[in-house]
Formats: C-alpha cells, sequence, structure tokens
C-alpha cells in the first residue's frame, strides 16, 4: 500500500494534516511525520488533544491525511507530497496503544487509519 517514495518522505521533517468532516463542518488537526507508525496499510498517531477529530471520526470515519516535504523531489521537481485516503477509529486500550504510550508518554488515545487509496501530489 505505502510506496518507497512515502516511507522515503517519513525520514524529513514535515507536518501532517488530518482532515474530517461530520455534520456539515470539515476540520484539520496536525501532528508530525515523526510520530507515524506504519503496520501494514495502517497508520497508528499517537493523540493527546484532537478531540474535534474524534468527535467528527466517530460520525464519520472517513479520514484524508496531507504528508509533504520540500527536501525531496517529487513529480514535478522539487517537493514531494501524498494524499491518503482512508477510515480511523480511536484506540484507549490494548496492546498497541500502550505500545504507544511507552513510546510516546503524551497519547491519550491512537488514532488508527487503514488506508485505502495513497495518491502522490506532488
Amino acid at each position: 500500500m505505502f510506496s518507497k517514495e512515502f516511507l522515503e518522505i517519513l525520514n524529513y521533517e514535515c507536518a501532517v494534516g488530518i482532515a474530517t468532516c461530520a455534520h456539515g463542518e470539515a476540520h484539520i488537526s496536525n501532528t508530525w511525520n515523526r510520530y507515524l507508525v506504519i503496520k501494514g496499510d495502517r497508520i497508528l498517531i499517537p493523540a493527546a488533544g484532537m478531540k474535534k477529530t474524534q468527535s467528527n471520526v466517530e460520525a464519520n470515519p472517513n479520514v484524508e491525511l496531507s504528508v509533504a516535504t520540500k527536501e525531496l523531489a517529487g513529480r514535478f521537481g522539487a517537493g514531494r507530497g501524498f494524499v491518503v485516503k482512508g477510515t480511523a477509529r480511536f484506540i484507549d486500550s490494548g496492546a498497541e496503544f500502550e505500545e504507544t504510550k511507552a513510546k510516546f508518554p503524551f497519547a491519550t488515545r491512537l488514532l488508527e487509519i487503514t488506508a485505502s487509496s495513497v495518491k502522490q501530489v506532488l
């Protein structure tokens, strides 16, 4: 699911935008790429705040992520970026949450995104 070009981007500092939509209103929260853990077709992200994101996901689990860096060449020259579409849920117990909490002590929950598509846009 995740190409080597996508995985390579995670080695460079960049912000990650997480877009949700529920009740007729879009919302974007942000995190850093260094917090993303890739497991198969899933992205695991430690969550501390993200209250509006969680509320939206509970009403509509469809999400989109935007990940980009200017440090790598992309499709059109300088800069590489991707949009990931998928479904999300928040987890607050279990082995993966405990692993996340051990690695990122600030995490109060784990945002799990199961990717359905990954498209390079830059």
